[in-house]
């Protein structure tokens, strides 16, 4: 049985993520209220594995899940890529008569905007979570109220689908991580098989310190996919790199690991994985 502790409850989005990435594997979830109690838990017991969001396509970065990430220690082993379709959901007794406020994520509620300015008499109110709020809805028997989330929190909770898919953009990823404890992710990843890395580095504050590094990745064919930048806290203008590269040689991408070290301050590799292909 493999333990994966998420943020949120059963039925959120982090649910359905970590079904379908170890859809081969029976999992135990360890539900957290918030990001932070996640790592936390990983940091308790060192089998704990994390399925942890990083990236929407709407929404943006989880800024605050890179600096957790950097932080714990933990290693990235891997990615899931998920599809994030939103329901409108209530009692079952319920309709649209007689709904007047809709719960849910206060992102949900962005992606989920022009649906609710269609529906003006909805009174639209911000919960914690997706699935928690439809789990508040089901067991404290909130007649009038609804719920944006998941149709499998729908199911899970026994409400009824009044609408499915009612995200603005039908076109909304999120991207997750899934990281392990160090000693169990050597136990578990081949970096022969990886052809993506996350890494995470500072620059001197000198002209043209990142085009150099960038320049060297492109030399060795290594492509990068996504950089963030976040400020380092008490080193005014100074910040940290979040690079995510892909690369099909592991020869030339350690080359210009290598490379690029000396341009860099504190380069620390995140993880070695196989990118999702969907």
């Amino acid at each position: 049985m493999t333990r994966i502790a998420i943020q949120g409850v059963e039925g959120c989005f982090h649910d359905i993520a970590a079904h379908e990435y170890f859809k081969a594997q029976d999992i135990e979830l360890i539900c957290c209220a918030t990001f932070d109690d996640l790592f936390a838990s990983m940091r308790q017991d060192s089998n704990v594995m994390g399925v942890v969001a990083i990236e929407n396509t709407i929404a943006g970065s989880l800024l605050h899940n890179y600096d957790l990430l950097r932080c714990s220690g933990t290693v990235v082993v891997g990615e899931h890529k998920l599809h994030i379709r939103h329901c409108i959901c209530c009692l079952p007794e319920d309709d649209w008569q007689t709904i007047h406020e809709v719960h849910s994520h206060p992102v949900a509620l962005m992606q989920c905007r022009n649906f609710l300015a269609q529906h003006p008499t909805l009174k639209a109110v911000e919960a914690e979570d997706t699935a928690g709020a439809a789990a508040h809805i089901a067991s404290n028997n909130c007649h009038g109220w609804a719920a944006i989330c998941s149709s499998a929190a729908a199911r899970r909770y026994g409400l009824k689908v009044l609408e499915d898919s009612i995200e603005d953009n039908k076109h909304n990823y999120t991207r997750f991580l899934i990281v392990a404890n160090r000693q169990k992710a050597e136990q578990i990843t081949s970096r022969q098989k990886a052809d993506k890395a996350s890494l995470v580095f500072s620059l001197p504050h000198e002209e043209g310190s990142l085009s150099k590094v960038l320049t060297i990745l492109s030399f060795y064919h290594v492509n990068l996919t996504k950089i963030q930048s976040l400020p380092i806290i008490g080193r005014e203008w100074e910040y940290l790199f979040y690079v995510d590269v892909t690369y099909s040689n592991t020869t030339r991408y350690r080359q210009a690991i290598e490379a690029i070290r000396p341009l860099t301050r504190e380069l620390k590799i995140l993880g070695e994985y196989s990118a999702c292909q969907a």
